[in-house]
């Protein structure tokens, strides 16, 4: 059973360093065999002067095939001294102001 409007290739990465980058993002994901990344975007604090990463970003790839593997070669890998969680990303749910 398919969850309605869940992307299954568009991924959830959390506990990024502060320094990794949109760029940085994309190369982690495309060093993985057979995974062709679409778009990657790390969130960034909109209340910081500095617009600081907030530790978590979206990877999208090709196709749910490309996902499965991602997942399975990044979720809990050590990126700059800290363990990374990689997963399909949930829809956002909307929010009372």
């Amino acid at each position: 059973m398919e969850e309605e409007g869940v992307q299954k290739n568009k991924l959830y990465v959390g506990n990024l360093a502060y320094g990794v980058d949109d760029e940085g993002l994309a190369k982690i994901f495309s060093e993985v065999e057979g995974v062709e990344v679409v778009e990657a975007k790390v969130i960034l604090d909109k209340m910081s002067e500095e617009r600081r990463s907030r530790g978590f970003g979206f990877v999208t790839v090709a196709t749910d095939e490309m996902a499965e593997i991602a997942v399975k070669e990044l979720n809990g890998k050590e990126l700059e001294g800290r363990q990374i969680f990689v997963n399909v990303a949930r829809p956002q749910k909307n929010r009372d102001r």
